[in-house]
């Protein structure tokens, strides 16, 4: 008897740019897949650090144009730079976990192909994750557009001193925040800086953004969720160091009277999910809720 076609024929393979250190689950991967009768690409840059010359390399935009789903053996950073690379393009994407956290790569790296051949079987879920759309505008003009899958984050630079900037949602005056910083992060972005900053978790269906103050002089600047159809502008009005950074990413160095305006992106990233996912059970066991003592 024939083996059934894969669900995903074509399919990327995306490691950590960090060294050799997945080269051999690249491998093992990429075989498997081919045995399954899948076509194998390697991101480019995963192939110039793995050292692996098995399969095609491509681009982001070439595997943006051939791939069906890309597959991220890494850590939730990992996760974070394919989800903006690929956006745009509809590719879906899934981790084997090989950081710590791992809140979303959802296979084990020992149940790896285990998993994959589930997935490879139509055994999977597909989850839409929205990502934001930051700009700064300067003088009038936008100096900078980005993606990001977390969050957008303002605060204050090496001098550390506080700044101060004007919050405003869809035009309407919020608060004039004085504070080390400023969160603005999606429902996936809310077990990330969010989190450490006390900002609540928000179920990734949830159509909405938090506001999450980083140290406000005034203790009652609370974190506040909004909608994800508002666009949300931060205007500096005083700064002496203040940066900018999108999900971790280098930084935008701040000037007073720049406006940061973060929106909904238009282009959601897709994660496939292997049998059995279930968010609720992957925060009990990230977050260690219901430990026995």
């Amino acid at each position: 008897m024939s083996q059934p076609a894969p669900a995903f024929a074509s399919i990327a393979l995306i490691g950590r740019h960090d060294g050799v250190k997945n080269a051999d689950a690249l491998r093992a991967l990429g075989e498997f897949l081919l045995s399954r009768g899948c076509e194998v690409m390697l991101e480019k840059g995963t192939a110039q650090t793995s050292g692996l010359h098995l399969f095609p390399v491509a681009d982001y935009a070439g595997i943006g144009a051939r791939a069906r789903l890309a597959v991220v053996l890494g850590g939730d950073g990992s996760m974070l730079s394919a989800a903006r690379n690929l956006a745009s393009f509809g590719v879906p994407v899934v981790g084997v976990n090989q950081g710590r956290l791992g809140f979303m790569t959802d296979v084990a790296a020992g149940r790896m192909l285990e998993e994959m051949g589930q997935i490879l079987d139509g055994r999977f879920s597909i989850e839409a994750r929205t990502l934001l759309g930051p700009q700064v505008f300067r003088a009038g003009d936008c100096a900078i557009s980005a993606v990001a899958l977390n969050d957008v984050v303002v605060y204050k630079g090496s001098v550390g001193r506080l700044i101060e900037c004007v919050v405003r949602i869809d035009g309407e005056f919020v608060y004039d925040l004085r504070s080390d910083g400023l969160i603005v992060a999606t429902p996936t972005g809310s077990t990330a800086y969010a989190l450490s900053s006390n900002g609540p978790i928000l179920q990734p269906a949830v159509p909405g953004f938090l506001l999450v103050p980083i140290c406000p002089h005034t203790l009652s600047n609370r974190p506040i969720a909004v909608s994800d159809d508002c666009a949300i502008e931060i205007s500096i009005s005083n700064a002496c160091d203040a940066v900018l950074s999108f999900d971790g990413q280098p930084e935008w160095e701040l000037r007073v009277d720049d406006r940061v305006v973060v929106r909904r992106s238009p282009h959601p990233i897709r994660f496939v999910h292997p049998p059995g996912y279930s968010y609720f059970a992957m925060l009990r066991e990230k977050l260690h809720w219901s430990e026995m003592h």
